[in-house]
């Protein structure tokens, strides 16, 4: 794949998770699937921080599609934080009974954002100077 490609996918891919942060999280977690997205006991107070937050780099990042190189160290944040979290729910999800549906919900799709970001991340000497 050439870098011109790659750019390509990853706008798209920038786009597609941006918009499923700022507006996919919530529902799932409140009505869709909560079982797969939302931790007991549940916590409004921490449903709509989480949510706010998500949202909030769900708008960076798809603003950073129009210049990922120039937004290399916002995908590495979202790529490295998205790990750090899925481990962690991964474990705490392993070691509560009640909580392992979010092994096939959040834990598998953090994973998976954090997966495509790196592999169409931005490689070479534009994206180490930003």
């Amino acid at each position: 794949m050439t870098e011109a490609q790659r750019e390509k996918y990853l706008a798209v891919a920038l786009r597609v998770f941006g918009v499923f942060l700022m507006i996919g999280v919530y529902p799932l977690m409140n009505w869709l699937w909560p079982d797969g997205w939302a931790w007991e006991p549940r916590q409004s107070e921490y449903e709509q921080m989480i949510a706010g937050v998500y949202a909030t780099l769900g708008l960076f990042l798809f603003l950073a599609a129009k210049a990922p190189a120039r937004n290399a160290s916002l995908i590495q944040f979202t790529i490295w934080s998205s790990v750090v979290h899925a481990s962690i729910m991964a474990l705490q999800a392993g070691h509560d009974h009640a909580e392992h549906a979010n092994l096939f919900g959040d834990v598998p799709a953090l994973f998976a954002l954090a997966g495509v970001l790196w592999w169409l991340r931005p490689r070479g000497a534009a994206s180490i100077s930003a």
